[in-house]
């Protein structure tokens, strides 16, 4: 089957999925859906939780751990209560040591590992109450952790090193730099033998102090925050490596860190040379860079990459375990994210992906094949599927079952991998294969969880972009008695930012609970991916460079203007929600087209890129002083003279991300203006609702468009 017929073949599979309805069935409420409400946990898809025991796979419960063979059949090898009256669960197993009976275990006072056929706790590791960012090695045993801002090591024997003695508010180590931008998750890296640690160094007393307040004290005080905004002073970051055996921290020699990003540090497989990636503050000059280990000192530059708008380096290099001097490194450069073959002289060797596609993830390697599994969406844009690439040809080969969204984890030497996978119309599966000879074996299917209730009607399918061309997927979700002679009021939800997306192919079309909560009560939900997304490629993402908003909500009038073809859909009853980035979407959708969108719901959005950190806001937008045309056009706060429907602005009242300052700016625009949007603030949250705030949210998100749109 072409590419192009498996797509279509696809999205006439995205009309299908329509529920039938009986009279017996449940209403879902939000306690049901809400990921905070006390019923969440029985409506979502049964799990399995396994691991791999060198290429043996195993299962994770509650109390117990052991084996799990091909036709499902588990064998108990330990039970956490063999450990003591202070052990209660066992999910966090880990068979680290292929061959050794030894199960990595932990809990709040201690890691251990304990041998399941002696019986016997072999070692031990005291964990201590406010130790943060811990970072432990399975080749030395040693851990790496942050305690009152110092940067400390306790090695195998429980003795400790520190590190640092000036860490503090203003300079921090061991945590994720550059405000997790560039694929950073935190701050230390172990080399493969454990001997070595490198860890950042954050200098931010140069970085303005944006003034949080908390009431939880008889007077409200100050807690600063800080936050570099776009064209403003940035933190300067450093690499530290420490050394077990010499007991001594070196720096890396990388020059002035004045304006410049370090990101995707990996050692060499004999620990002696770190490769980093090395960006500048305009984010379109990438080099990737080696390091001595020993002695900090710099060796070489391998590579550099540029690109007139931006290079967003988030993949760390990975050596073929069978060859010490060649690495796959990931890039954009060919217009999709693909894989390189480099050798350490930093000549590329071979392009081993290529296509109209994205290669979403590099899972490991198949040694004995010679091969690199990967994850990608080379089937259709909606999916993700694993393949095995062989290294020497390229050539490629389909791992699952070719359907749905897959997530793998491989063996230790990569011969098999077990597969959590999910379709429209299955919640979740596991599968185990071969990545060789693959034919997979499906251990467990979940029973859908909302059986018995009142389930919508999920539809997915695709239209053209602004530009006439590019197709950009949607989904709908419709009331379960949904009836084409009736007419419904309408939703937009949107977010419509770089780094996600709504729709895949995966359980109800990846739909949000509270989805399914709006069309029971008689609501009609539409979820467009506008250009400006994720996994379509980099001309795609790069569509919205220096316009933040303008494309998007381009690409996003379109799903209206298919909505108005639909004689159900009641345009005179269209309202728009977000968060984020969608926030932000649904007042700009709103302000700039009033006659459109009748009531919106905007949580936590920017107001004006200028107000938005320096690393995400300059990669999209450059600096204010470089784009002023950009910035003032992508500005909401001159539009709010523009509201005329209801619209609700909600923040947390702490947000560290997207700060107070916008959504205040815009109300004072607004009265100034005479346009009257509604606010509310969640006292004491951040960027997102947590816990059961979260059902309060909703339940207030839910009432709005009960008492202004239906």
């Amino acid at each position: 089957m072409t590419t192009t017929k498996k797509r279509q073949a696809i999205v006439l599979l995205c009309m299908a999925i329509i529920m039938p309805m009986s009279a017996q069935q449940k209403l879902f409420t939000l306690e049901d859906l809400n990921f905070g409400g006390t019923n969440y946990h029985n409506m979502r898809p049964k799990s399995m939780f396994l691991t791999w025991w060198g290429n043996q796979l195993m299962y994770q419960d509650a109390e117990e751990g052991g084996t799990i063979d091909r036709q499902g059949t588990k064998k108990p090898l330990f039970n956490i209560a063999e450990l003591g009256a202070e052990w209660h669960s066992a999910m966090n197993a880990q068979y680290l040591y292929a061959g050794q009976p030894l199960v990595l275990l932990s809990n709040k006072k201690e890691r251990v590992l304990y041998d399941f056929k002696k019986k016997t706790v072999v070692w031990r590791q005291e964990i201590k109450q406010g130790d943060v960012c811990q970072k432990w090695n399975k080749s030395s045993r040693a851990l790496a952790f942050v305690r009152d801002a110092q940067l400390y090591v306790r090695d195998a024997e429980g003795r400790e090193a520190q590190l640092t003695d000036d860490g503090s508010r203003e300079i921090v180590y061991g945590e994720a730099v550059h405000r997790n931008e560039f694929g950073i998750m935190d701050g230390l890296f172990w080399s493969p033998d454990g001997q070595r640690l490198a860890f950042y160094r954050m200098d931010q007393s140069m970085v303005t102090d944006y003034p949080q307040v908390t009431i939880d004290t008889r007077i409200a005080e100050e807690v600063p925050d800080k936050y570099p905004m776009a064209g403003m002073t940035s933190h300067k970051v450093t690499v530290g490596v420490y050394d077990l055996k010499s007991r001594k921290t070196v720096y890396l020699q990388t020059g002035d860190p004045t304006d410049r990003y370090f990101t995707n540090i990996a050692f060499s497989p004999d620990s002696k040379t770190i490769y980093m990636q090395e960006l500048n503050r305009d984010q379109n000059d990438c080099r990737l860079v080696s390091y001595d280990a020993l002695s900090g000192k710099r060796i070489s530059e391998l590579r550099r990459e540029t690109n007139p708008k931006y290079v967003e380096p988030l993949h760390p290099i990975i050596f073929l375990p069978w060859d010490d001097g060649k690495f796959i490194l990931q890039s954009e450069k060919d217009g999709y994210n693909h894989l390189y073959l480099y050798n350490t002289k930093g000549e590329q060797l071979q392009q081993l992906t290529a296509g109209q596609w994205v290669v979403m993830d590099v899972l490991g390697f198949n040694q004995k094949a010679k091969t690199v599994i990967i994850a990608s969406n080379e089937r259709h844009p909606l999916q993700r599927n694993i393949y095995a690439v062989d290294i020497k040809t390229g050539r490629r080969t389909l791992l699952d079952n070719g359907q749905g969204v897959h997530h793998a984890v491989l063996s230790d030497d990569g011969s098999q991998l077990y597969d959590s996978y999910s379709t429209p119309d299955i919640p979740r599966a596991y599968a185990l294969t071969s990545t060789q000879k693959p034919k997979p074996t499906v251990l467990f299917t979940a029973p859908d969880p909302w059986q018995g209730y009142v389930v919508p009607r999920f539809e997915c399918g695709s239209i053209k972009a602004a530009d006439g061309v590019t197709d950009l997927y949607w989904r709908m979700v419709k009331p379960a008695d949904f009836d084409p002679s009736k007419k419904y009021p309408t939703i937009v939800y949107v977010y419509g930012g770089p780094h996600a997306h709504n729709v895949e192919a995966s359980w109800h079309w990846y739909s949000r609970s509270w989805e399914t909560y709006m069309a029971q009560k008689g609501y009609i939900v539409f979820i467009l991916d506008n250009r400006g997304s994720e996994n379509r490629g980099r001309d795609f993402e790069q569509a919205t460079f220096r316009q933040l908003g303008q494309v998007e909500m381009q690409d996003q009038m379109c799903g209206v203007d298919y909505l108005r073809s639909l004689p159900y859909v009641d345009m005179a009853r269209l309202g728009v929600h977000g968060w984020s980035f969608g926030g932000f979407m649904t007042i700009s959708l709103m302000t700039n087209y009033p006659d459109i969108f009748k009531v919106g719901v905007a949580g936590g959005p920017v107001i004006d890129w200028k107000w938005y950190e320096v690393m995400y806001g300059e990669r999209y937008m450059d600096t204010p002083e470089a784009n002023p045309e950009g910035y003032a056009k992508t500005s909401l706060i001159d539009k709010a003279k523009n509201l005329r429907g209801k619209l609700q602005i909600i923040i947390g009242a702490n947000d560290p991300t997207v700060v107070p300052q916008h959504a205040l700016s815009f109300l004072k625009a607004a009265i100034e203006a005479g346009t009257q949007p509604d606010f509310f603030v969640y006292p004491g949250e951040g960027h997102n609702m947590m816990g059961h705030a979260s059902v309060h949210l909703h339940e207030r998100i839910t009432q709005y468009f009960e008492d202004y749109l239906k």
